[in-house]
């Protein structure tokens, strides 16, 4: 019996760490939506803006951190791109990779959603 009410407690404690990202990532997508963005592009955009100034992170990297398929991301880098917020190149080590770079309006974007994106985890992640 014990043991049954430990696995179903660990179920409900997955269900609810599930909810809360469903519920966290609602919130975020609204807020950045009135900037253009949704929560994965501002994940992208904030991985970039960590890079040091004028470097770099090869798509492998990105993807490393971000919970998207390499698909999805390849799609995410290209909109970007086309909207002027990063820059594609080729990479100097491996002429067959790709190297992702925040531009300048990237970059100017990014410090003005920052504050929005941290606002709506500080709201759905700390506890009262």
């Amino acid at each position: 019996m014990a043991a049954k009410q430990a696995e179903q407690a660990l179920v409900q404690q997955w269900r609810d760490i599930l909810a809360l990202h469903a519920r966290t990532q609602c919130e975020l997508d609204r807020a950045l939506h009135e900037h253009g963005l949704c929560g994965s592009d501002f994940e992208v955009l904030d991985i970039l803006a960590g890079a040091v100034r004028g470097c770099s992170y090869r798509v492998q990297e990105i993807a490393e951190r971000v919970h998207l398929s390499q698909s999805a991301l390849s799609r995410l880098i290209a909109r970007l791109e086309r909207e002027g917020l990063a820059e594609r190149g080729t990479c100097a080590e491996d002429r067959r990779g790709v190297r992702v770079t925040l531009t300048a309006k990237g970059r100017a974007l990014h410090g003005e959603v920052l504050p929005v994106q941290r606002a709506v985890l500080t709201r759905m992640l700390t506890r009262p």
